[in-house]
């Protein structure tokens, strides 16, 4: 390889890096000491490419070596943070205004490698017994953790009928599963509710957070008899689908005042979600059951509860997703997707960082039946929701 071609690629990728870091090709709007400092870093960065040039056991392909330290640097901010190569972006753009089949995976990445939040209820996935948690080690014969989020997601996704092989590394098993599944339209089921002691507590399960679904719960509240003798049970386990605005919108229906959420970042102002009064539904006694595959919007609404002493919330550590994200197009057509905010509980921590942590924690049933997740009748095989009713139980309604 030419030695003008190899200190272009290394110009690029030290422009490129310098765009991540500060926006823009210099120290504008950047103070004194973090140029410095950076600056720095970038002459570190340019002297171990040149090290790889002249004393690697064999000549590498510097624009690979570029691309895949291009990728660590992305992903060591967060893991929804990706660098997109020319081609990957590309493919991106074209499938997303595509309508894709799925297979009823949340992903994102974990350990290095893509991580499944959550499985939807009559999914190719859950018919496959995938469970949130699972690590995908490989997809098509690809390491994931050479992929980005953004990838990942699009691999899964595909033309109806289509197939997709991943290997999949589950619970307590050392050896990775090789799993195909046919793509298909995958439909949430809608919100489950049941009644449990004498009807006093009303057990609702939206599976997403979707507006609609959101309608749907609010609905249902208002529905409920006006007696002082009624309780909500609001499982948001599993629920990783949905819009962080309708997730504030939930948590506003069981809020009368207070804050429910914060946004904030570093370019985008600080912006507070308080609850609004004429939004406001119920002030029944509420639990919330959350589980590690609860994620994003869903997490909302698990914080505010919790912070605002509006209820309890029993289970499990949720998984940690709650940010918004901006795509930079870059000259030579590859792309960073950045996550430039992040949403706060009311109590300062950010979802994505710390996710949620139950104050009645309880592990999740090893001896669970998953048939019967989206049709809870028979209670004494979930400890998790056992210890929901029996906490709602207590309450003074």
């Amino acid at each position: 390889m030419p030695k003008s071609f190899n200190h272009t690629i290394l110009g690029v990728s030290i422009a490129i890096i310098l765009v991540v870091l500060f926006g823009g090709f210099g120290p504008a709007g950047v103070n004194a000491s973090q140029s410095d400092g950076a600056y720095r870093q970038m002459g570190v960065y340019e002297e171990v490419l040149h090290k790889i040039q002249t004393d690697y056991v064999t000549d590498p392909n510097i624009q690979n070596v570029t691309t895949g330290a291009l990728h660590g640097l992305l992903e060591s901010l967060d893991p929804d943070s990706s660098y997109l190569t020319q081609a990957e972006y590309a493919n991106y753009v074209e499938h997303q205004h595509e309508g894709q089949a799925q297979v009823g995976m949340d992903v994102s990445k974990r350990y290095g490698y893509g991580s499944v939040i959550s499985v939807i209820p009559g999914s190719p996935a859950e018919k496959a017994h995938v469970e949130d948690g699972d690590l995908i080690e490989s997809i098509n014969g690809h390491s994931t953790r050479e992929m980005s989020v953004a990838m990942i997601r699009l691999l899964l996704e595909g033309k109806p009928g289509t197939s997709v092989t991943f290997q999949l590394v589950r619970h307590m098993k050392p050896e990775p599963d090789d799993i195909s599944l046919t793509r298909a339209a995958v439909i949430p089921p809608s919100l489950f509710q049941q009644q449990y002691e004498n009807s006093s507590i009303l057990y609702l399960r939206p599976v997403v957070l979707t507006r609609e679904r959101v309608d749907d719960i609010v609905a249902r509240l208002r529905e409920m008899p006006k007696d002082n003798n009624r309780k909500v049970l609001l499982d948001l386990r599993d629920v990783a689908e949905g819009d962080p605005q309708q997730g504030i919108r939930l948590a506003n229906a069981f809020l009368q005042g207070g804050t429910i959420a914060m946004l904030q970042g570093q370019t985008v102002p600080t912006e507070t979600f308080k609850a609004d009064t004429s939004k406001f539904v119920t002030a029944a006694p509420l639990v919330v059951l959350v589980n590690h595959g609860t994620a994003g919007a869903a997490e909302l609404v698990a914080a505010a509860i919790l912070d605002d002493k509006r209820g309890d919330l029993v289970g499990e550590r949720t998984f940690g997703e709650g940010a918004e994200q901006k795509t930079f197009t870059l000259p030579d057509g590859s792309a960073l997707m950045l996550t430039i905010a992040k949403y706060q509980s009311p109590s300062g921590k950010k979802i994505e960082d710390d996710a949620v942590t139950p104050n009645i924690a309880v592990n999740q049933n090893s001896a669970e039946v998953p048939e019967a997740e989206s049709n809870p009748q028979e209670p004494r095989t979930d400890d998790q929701l056992n210890k929901a009713l029996e906490i709602l139980k207590q309450k003074n309604a």
